[in-house]
């Protein structure tokens, strides 16, 4: 069996910055404890050693003591959430990945222009929520075609909107969501420039391509990660076989029989090492 690994793959720049901005914070307020809202980033084995260093999760600011120090994680918080940072006297240290307050800051812009804002995004994903909270009574999340079929029946007058992304979102959905769109009627205004994320869509890029060359695709990503699953979509879409994995211990369950030419990749907030584990474990079986 050849092993094939994507280029480029892993941790991108907006995880890597978070990831520095909590382990800054760590050292510079060491024994401290230190509070983080949601996971700092999408991936089991990063939450779990930074843990493991003191921090301290919590899906609930009433859970975090007053006056405490508060990391906000790559995906983003809502104006809600800061306003009860502020009013909890919580010293926040901001680790949003600026892609992600880019749309913050489009979102805004649009809702102050009084036009309605169709957000393509994956409901209940955390930056979707935070981007949500910025208008939430102008920006509808539209996942499927059928969310744009009730979009359409709750705004039947309206041409025009704004039309944002989630900065993960598979260039495939946001491209079926602007053409259901457009079917339904609509005139989207787009920002100047793509809210994908450029680190996202070169690693899509990369699996697209690779997915012509191989026989099955791993995915090396948490479950809980937007842009790893969609890793897997795009070569599923290619045409390739594709199966997501969490660690490198899930290949044990894995039957790679008549398997000749392998890919492998890794999501934006999988840490190197998991992924040279798992190439090493694969090498066992060339």
């Amino acid at each position: 069996m050849e092993l094939f690994i994507a280029e480029p793959h892993g941790m991108c720049t907006g995880v890597a910055r978070a990831l520095r901005i909590v382990r800054r914070t760590l050292e510079e307020h060491p024994g401290e404890p230190l509070w983080c809202f949601h996971e700092i980033v999408h991936n089991e084995h990063v939450v779990s050693n930074l843990r493991a260093q003191g921090v301290r999760f919590v899906n609930d600011l009433a859970d975090v003591p007053p006056g405490s120090r508060l990391l906000f994680s790559a995906h983003g918080v809502s104006p809600a959430v800061r306003a009860q940072a502020a009013e909890r006297n919580l010293e926040v240290v901001d680790a949003t990945c600026p892609f992600v307050a880019k749309v913050h800051a489009e979102a805004k812009v649009f809702a102050s222009q009084a036009l309605p804002i169709a957000l393509v995004g994956h409901k209940g994903h955390d930056e979707v929520v935070g981007i949500l909270g910025e208008a939430p009574t102008a920006i509808r999340v539209i996942e499927t075609a059928a969310d744009v079929a009730a979009l359409r029946q709750e705004l039947p007058a309206v041409r025009d909107l704004a039309l944002l992304s989630q900065t993960t979102v598979s260039g495939e959905m946001f491209t079926e969501r602007l053409a259901n769109l457009r079917a339904a009627g609509f005139t989207p205004r787009l920002p100047n420039h793509r809210d994908i994320c450029y680190a996202t869509q070169e690693r899509q890029d990369a699996v697209r391509e690779l997915a012509g060359r191989v026989d099955r695709l791993l995915v090396l990503g948490s479950r809980t990660s937007s842009n790893s699953k969609r890793l897997a979509e795009v070569a599923q879409t290619a045409g390739c076989p594709a199966t997501l994995i969490a660690s490198p211990d899930e290949l044990d369950t894995l039957d790679l029989s008549g398997v000749e030419r392998l890919g492998l990749t890794s999501g934006a907030s999988t840490p190197e090492e998991l992924l040279t584990e798992v190439a090493h474990r694969l090498s066992q079986h060339a």
